[in-house]
């Protein structure tokens, strides 16, 4: 992968569908998203910030006295007497002094720098991480994997630099500000010749800056296209094997490469035509200030340590390889902020502070109810006014074709996806009132390919359940036994003790224990969205046993089953038919099978109906 020049940062892009944020707008100055976020990041740190600041502001003031020392210096020793000798040597030590406390600062401006930097960093990618958990999966999903991984990461380091980028850019203009000043102290005709070519040091600044920034903005949106495909390609990395794909998916993963490299050396003609500009400029205007320093030696108007002091002024008041290399830091981390600030810019999903609600008396617990319920998938509406009531403690399997939204309802069902509009409730309370801990421990979640949390087999079993719980291992055994995954647990090199990684488990077996992590969790309702599609049928029909036994770990709660075979809605209570973005018909399967639609949902009906 092509990597960026040093000075402007790498990044990530755009994702797809989701426009870039523009930069400041004309007029008065307003905060952007990205300059919030920076403040909000660098709040806790001021004093690391000030502390900087400081720093850096006395390396440069002991920078602009060294000149003025060492003139002095020269002009006592050209002086020759015995008293000025003594003096000389007096300043010579103050010239000493100085050097070392310029070091000295130096090194604190280091390591404040790095310490200021990596607690931002940590500070964005952790509000970053919390951000992306309380989107949801749903709304995160309009965000490539792969571009959210450069954004948490490479374009995360980049924001956390700013602050420090800030301070030391403020204090890297004492420099020339006060190089400048000591010029006129020296004489005025001096400073008058630094400041006729100053316009043109400000002009050139301003274009590097403008230059840069979109220069990094499009490379950081090739090579987040590059990561993203790169990711996709690993995540299917045994189709592509099995298919033979391997040139056509290397050509379209390398495709941006291209753009990158252009937008790479562009990059870096914007910094060498930059610096080009200023090795011009800069020698001519040091030039003149020592020329003139040197009509004003021959005068009598300036001593001899004046005019050394006058032409070591000039190159300080004239460090544009400084301010570029701040205004570099800067553009990196404001860019990189910016993307941070699209992703936080996506509206996490409303929560409550209410505790679990109390099942009406006389009913089963877990009733649930969907109201009015309209959903959206990547912007297309796809639920369109769901009713649904399922009874508390009853199995209701939710059947439809392939694009149905069977799979959106199942996540808002449990709140994994916020409605557009309407309700979900839970034993009469609405899901969006409760506590996001309190809504994890009464509906829980079975996926048709999950992901094992955890450093252990055991561990991740248990994800769901408190820690310090009493009997927490005997759930995990019996959820366990219910999912049918004990036996072939137990057969693990350790058992539930076997590390994840080094446990070879089949899409069978790990689907078996995702269902027993979501019965270990004890939970009201129980949302299982295609759980059971990697089972063969005796174990499926083991499982569902499990779940309708009232004494075992699944019974006594609500389940929602999405599902593709007839034989999973044939065992459930109620079957809910989803078609065109509502519910259809609310039966029993085998009063649905009478309808030719219905059947033909599983085929040719070939299925155990």
């Amino acid at each position: 992968m092509t990597h960026a020049p040093s000075a402007p940062g790498r990044g990530s892009a755009p994702a797809r569908g989701h426009s870039p944020v523009s930069g400041p707008p004309a007029g008065p100055v307003r905060r952007t998203p990205a300059d919030r976020l920076l403040l909000a990041a660098g709040r806790p740190h001021l004093w690391r910030t000030l502390a900087l600041f400081a720093t850096a502001t006395g390396a440069a003031l002991a920078a602009l006295a060294l000149p003025a020392a060492l003139g002095r210096t020269l002009d006592l020793l050209l002086a020759g007497g015995v008293a000025d000798e003594a003096e000389a040597g007096r300043w010579l030590a103050c010239c000493a002094a100085l050097t070392a406390v310029s070091v000295a600062l130096d090194a604190a401006d280091t390591v404040l720098t790095g310490t200021l930097t990596s607690r931002t960093t940590a500070r964005l990618r952790t509000r970053l991480a919390g951000h992306l958990l309380a989107m949801g999966p749903h709304r995160a999903g309009r965000f490539s994997h792969g571009d959210l991984v450069t954004r948490c990461t490479g374009n995360a380091a980049h924001a956390g630099t700013a602050p420090g980028s800030v301070a030391s850019a403020l204090a890297a203009l004492v420099t020339p500000v006060g190089a400048l000043a000591a010029l006129a102290v020296l004489d005025l005709r001096l400073a008058a010749v630094f400041v006729a070519g100053t316009p043109l040091l400000v002009l050139l600044l301003r274009a590097f800056s403008r230059s840069s920034t979109d220069c990094v903005t499009r490379y950081q949106e090739a090579q987040a296209q590059l990561a993203g495909r790169l990711v996709e390609a690993l995540t299917g990395a045994r189709t592509i094997a099995a298919g033979g794909l391997r040139e056509r998916e290397q050509a379209r993963v390398l495709e941006p490469l291209a753009r990158l490299s252009a937008h790479g050396h562009r990059m870096w003609h914007v910094q060498g035509r930059a610096t080009a500009q200023a090795a011009v400029l800069v020698p001519l205007l040091q030039v003149a200030v020592v020329a003139v320093g040197g009509l004003l030696l021959s005068q009598g108007a300036l001593s001899v340590g004046g005019l050394v002091a006058a032409a070591r002024y000039a190159v300080l008041a004239a460090g544009v390889g400084t301010l570029v290399g701040q205004l570099n830091a800067l553009v990196r981390g404001r860019t990189a902020a910016r993307r941070l600030a699209e992703v936080l810019e996506v509206p996490a999903m409303a929560t409550g502070h209410r505790a679990a609600p109390e099942h009406a008396a006389g009913g089963a617990p877990g009733r649930l109810e969907l109201r009015g319920v309209r959903a959206s998938y990547a912007g297309e509406p796809v639920l369109h006014g769901v009713d649904l009531e399922v009874p508390g403690g009853a199995t209701v399997a939710v059947v439809g074709r392939s694009g149905a939204g069977k799979s959106l309802l199942a996540a808002v069902a449990g709140r994994l996806a916020e409605p557009d509009a309407g309700q979900v409730l839970l034993d009469g309370t609405d899901l969006a009132e409760l506590d996001p801990a309190a809504l994890r421990q009464v509906v829980g979640f079975a996926f048709e390919r999950p992901v094992l949390f955890g450093s252990t087999v055991g561990d991740a079993l248990a994800a769901g359940i408190p820690a310090g719980c009493e009997g927490r291992e005997a759930r995990v055994r019996a959820a366990a036994r219910a999912a049918c995954a004990d036996g072939f647990v137990r057969t693990l090199p350790h058992g539930y003790d076997t590390p994840c990684a080094q446990a070879p488990l089949s899409g069978g077996e790990i689907q078996r224990l995702g269902l027993a992590r979501a019965l270990a969790q004890d939970s009201r309702v129980l949302v299982l969205d295609d759980a059971t599609s990697s089972l063969d049928t005796v174990t499926e029909w083991k499982v569902t046993q499990a779940l309708a036994d009232a004494g075992g770990p699944g019974g006594a709660r609500t389940r929602l089953v999405v599902a593709h075979r007839a034989s999973t809605a044939a065992r459930a209570d109620l079957t809910a038919w989803l078609d065109g973005g509502r519910i259809r018909a609310l039966a029993p399967h085998r009063q649905l099978w009478e309808q030719p639609g219905y059947r033909s949902l599983f085929g040719s009906g070939s299925d155990d109906d």
